[in-house]
C-alpha cells in the first residue's frame, strides 16, 4: 500500500483530474477510533495506492469530499472514484481490500 496524504482541499481537484484515466482511492480515517484502526489495518493490505484523509485534522477536506461528490459522511470511509464520480463506497467494517481492489480494478 502507499499511501499518499489528502491535507489540502486544492487536492481534490487533482482527485477529480486523476480520475477521468485512473480511479482515485480516499480512504477516511478517525486516528481515535477503533473501528477505523480496524478498517486502516484492513487497507494497508490492498495493493496500490489511495489517499488517506486523517479526519480529525482535515474535517473541513471530508465536509467538501461530501458535497462535492455527493456522498454522506461516513468515518472510516473508502470512495473509489472514477470520471470525477463515486463509482463505490463503503465504510465501517464492510472496508475489505479485497472489494477494494475488484472495484477499483473494474
Amino acid at each position: 500500500m502507499k499511501w499518499i496524504e489528502l491535507n489540502d482541499i486544492n487536492q481534490l481537484g487533482e482527485i477529480a483530474t486523476a480520475s477521468q484515466t485512473r480511479a482515485q482511492i480516499i480512504f477516511k480515517h478517525s486516528t481515535q477510533c477503533n473501528i477505523s484502526a480496524d478498517a486502516l489495518a484492513e487497507m494497508n493490505r490492498f495493493e496500490g495506492e489511495a489517499w488517506y484523509l486523517d479526519l480529525l485534522a482535515h474535517r473541513d477536506i471530508s465536509n467538501q469530499i461530501a458535497e462535492q461528490f455527493q456522498i454522506r459522511h461516513q468515518s472510516p470511509q473508502v470512495l473509489i472514484i472514477k470520471n470525477n464520480e463515486v463509482v463505490y463506497h463503503e465504510s465501517h467494517w464492510r472496508i475489505k481490500a479485497e472489494l477494494v481492489q475488484e472495484a477499483a480494478a473494474s
